[in-house]
């Protein structure tokens, strides 16, 4: 199949296609795990959940951006990418480009329910170290248990990805 891939900085101007990609993800993702009644849009708790406090990177196929990638100091806070490219690759790539930045060791939290997100990061090397039981981070109204993921430092001398031809 014809195309490029690319994963790039984050710029203002990608915000409004993000927050469709989260808007859209999230529903998918809550459906799975705590349900939809939790659901808030990103421009409501962008900045109060530390969207943009680490790195943030968007994925673009064939010139368009397809999610995207928070990090801050090897914790992975955000990983979302269009429901309508599910199952391209496009979140794995996301993942490996944040742990190719990264040398120590990287975490991150999954609600429980949400299998394709936990079979991801399990394949990339993460393990789960616990489970707990709490509230949706800044919803104390959203009881939810989640996973806590934890990966050793890269084992590799991967360089992030820039431009690939080959998805």
């Amino acid at each position: 199949m014809p195309g490029t891939f690319l994963i790039r900085d984050y710029v203002s101007g990608d915000w409004d296609v993000i927050a469709h990609v989260h808007d859209r993800a999230r529903l998918d993702e809550l459906w799975l795990t705590v349900g939809v009644d939790a659901f808030r849009p990103l421009a409501e708790i962008a900045h109060d959940e530390g969207l943009f406090d680490g790195t943030l990177c968007v994925a673009v196929l064939d010139g368009v951006v397809s999610g995207f990638i928070a990090t801050d100091a090897g914790e992975i806070a955000w990983l979302y990418t269009d429901p309508d490219l599910y199952r391209r690759g496009i979140a794995r790539r996301l993942l490996r480009h944040a742990i190719a930045l990264w040398e120590g060791e990287m975490r991150v939290s999954v609600l429980v329910g949400n299998d394709p997100a936990l079979a991801l990061y399990r394949s990339e090397g993460f393990e789960i170290v616990e489970t707990r039981d709490g509230n949706l981070q800044c919803f104390d109204d959203f009881p939810a248990r989640g996973h806590i993921l934890r990966r050793g430092p890269a084992r590799n001398t991967a360089q992030p990805s820039t431009v690939d031809k080959s998805r």
